[in-house]
Formats: structure tokens, sequence, C-alpha cells
């Protein structure tokens, strides 16, 4: 697909548009109250790096930039693609589990966790054509893994008082606080395994995809 032509730039400035009122809406509205505020959730990281990410493919398509963003796009997509997993496989045993019961406001989560992974999945997919390199993407996915778990296991845990387990208690997830560390470890190694699963998906796809447009041009 042309990612120059009107239609992809108007595509790509709908969904930087999203991703950026988003990020300004979390970031003035985060309960600042515990200590990282909006930092706290894999989702705002996720969102911040589609924000990121939407600009550029955005710059490229206004050709105010020529650098290949692929490996970070597909990080950006992967990122996306376990916020989405994580969040409604924990919403569909219990709601609690990932918001504390509190209030949900729909636009919000279906935004976050539904709609704008989408979005940013069919221009890594169909316009940027997915990566051709696999281990980049692959060492970033685990810098971001390693990275996160890292920040709420030594920085806010010891720095916050809330949520609550029957563990310990000030990371971000609830019910993260009702697992002992030894469990919790085993839970960031799922998740690393879970998203190296998702980047060589969506790699094939991309390559899949690249293929089949080449196939269809030489028909042409």
């Amino acid at each position: 697909m042309n990612q120059h032509s009107t239609g992809v730039r108007a595509y790509r400035w709908l969904v930087f548009a999203l991703a950026a009122g988003y990020t300004i809406y979390h970031l003035f509205t985060g309960d600042y109250g515990n200590f990282g505020g909006p930092f706290r959730y894999l989702t705002f990281w996720a969102l911040l790096m589609s924000f990121v990410s939407a600009s550029r493919m955005l710059a490229f398509s206004e050709h105010r930039t020529d650098h290949d963003w692929s490996a970070y796009a597909m990080v950006t997509a992967i990122a996306n693609g376990l916020v989405v997993f994580l969040y409604w496989r924990l919403y569909f045993i219990d709601p609690a589990l990932v918001n504390g019961g509190g209030e949900i406001l729909w636009w919000n989560e279906y935004y976050l966790h539904l709609m704008g992974p989408v979005l940013q999945w069919i221009d890594f997919l169909f316009i940027l054509g997915g990566a051709p390199k696999i281990l980049r993407p692959l060492a970033g996915l685990g810098l971001l893994i390693l990275a996160y778990s890292s920040w709420i296991e030594l920085i806010l845990q010891p720095l916050s008082i809330r949520p609550a387990g029957t563990v310990t208690s000030g990371l971000p997830y609830p019910f993260l606080n009702s697992m002992v560390l030894a469990e919790r470890i085993g839970f960031y190694a799922s998740t690393a395994v879970t998203g190296a699963v998702l980047l060589i998906v969506f790699w094939g796809l991309g390559a899949g995809l690249s293929r089949l447009r080449k196939r269809a041009t030489a028909a042409v």
C-alpha cells in the first residue's frame, strides 16, 4: 500500500489524534495520589508507545522522516497485544482483578484495550507491511518487559501503599499483590513468553501479507 497516499495520511492522522488525545487525558486525570500516576500501568506504557509510533508513521507519510520505524512499530503492536490479552483474560475471570472493582468508563476501556490496539495493528500489518527482521523487535520486547517489571517491583511497590493484597501492596494490578515474589516472577516470565509468541505470529503475518502484495503487484 502506498504509505504517502491521501487515504493513508488521513487514517494515520486519525490514529495519531486518538492516541494523542487519550495520552493527554490520562496525563491530566491520572491518580497521582499513588506514586507513579498513570505510569503505574502497562496499558499507559502501551498508549505512550502507540502515540510515538503513530506520530512516526504519520511523519513518514508526510515525508518528514525516512527512518525505518518498523522494529519500534512491531514492539508497539506486541505491547498492545499483551495489554489486550492480559486485560480481557483477567476481566472475564473477575473485573476486580484488573480494576479493583472501580468505575469503568466504557469509551476509555474499549479504546485502551481494544480499538486503539486494533488501529495500530491495521497500520503495522496492512499499511506499513510488517517488519522485515525479528531480532531487533524481540530484543526490544525483552527490554520493555524487563523495564516494566523492574519498575513496578523495585520502585512502585516500595513507594506505594495501595492497592493492598494478601501478600503485599503497591503493585499496580490488584491480583499481583496476592502473589508471592516467586509467583510474580513466574507471571512476568510467562508474559514474556506470550509476547514472544505474539511477536512471531505478527512477524509471520507481516511477511505473508508482504508476499501476497508482491504477487498481486507482479500479476497486474
